[in-house]
């Protein structure tokens, strides 16, 4: 990954936060992410979007904020290039979305600025599926998943059941289908895990207040499980 710098392009640091574009080596590809870090840092979040959707989402990056706010770093990643996203079979790849994943985490780890802090991840939609193989391969350095509409079941069984750290699945309430599935991933992990539905919410959480109930749950999670493994 590209060593982040404030004096480097689209860098900047103001009030000691550092914003950073950063490139990710995977394989023959490089993918892109958007760094940000508050002063003080008691954590960073990698973000896994769902098929279809980009670092520039506009609900992750309101969660992303929110996290911010509660004193936690975000990478707000694009785990496919342009060219690979507008084939609807890579978007459903999850073996190659969590290689990328697993490539951005080696990547904090190999910079001054993050290598220190602990990490969790935040997927959406198939993107959950990415972070949950994730951090099954990486235990224990990931402390923490929050997964938001994701397709956890598309992990499968013995990933699920290998899982250590804390997750955390928000699903609507009215997103019926993949409230199912995500009881059925639920029942097949072994670790800490809660499921919150939020009322009257459908897939993207578009409905007032859903997706601030989502930012404000995903806070609380990372809060409790970052900072005790920082402490």
């Amino acid at each position: 990954m590209t060593k982040p710098s404030p004096n480097a392009p689209g860098g900047s640091r103001a009030g000691g936060s550092l914003e950073q574009l950063v490139h990710v080596p995977a394989g023959t590809a490089a993918i892109e992410g958007a760094l940000a870090l508050p002063d003080a840092a008691a954590g960073l979040v990698l973000f896994a979007h769902g098929s279809g959707s980009s670092r520039h989402s506009p609900r992750n990056n309101y969660v992303a904020r929110v996290l911010r706010e509660r004193g936690l770093g975000t990478l707000l990643l694009d785990l496919l290039t342009p060219a690979e996203d507008q084939d609807v079979r890579t978007r459903f790849d999850i073996p190659l979305l969590t290689e990328r994943l697993l490539a951005a985490t080696r990547g904090v780890r190999a910079q001054p600025a993050t290598q220190a802090l602990p990490v969790g991840y935040f997927g959406a939609s198939t993107g959950a599926a990415a972070a949950l193989m994730a951090a099954a391969a990486l235990d224990p350095q990931v402390q923490a998943v929050v997964s938001r509409g994701g397709r956890p079941d598309l992990a499968g069984h013995a990933q699920l059941a290998r899982l250590q750290c804390p997750v955390l699945l928000l699903v609507g309430g009215r997103d019926e289908e993949v409230l199912a599935l995500n009881r059925l991933a639920a029942a097949q992990m072994r670790c800490p895990h809660e499921i919150v539905v939020i009322p009257g919410a459908t897939h993207l959480f578009e409905e007032p207040g859903t997706l601030e109930a989502v930012a404000q749950c995903a806070a609380d999670w990372f809060v409790r499980y970052l900072t005790r493994s920082a402490t």
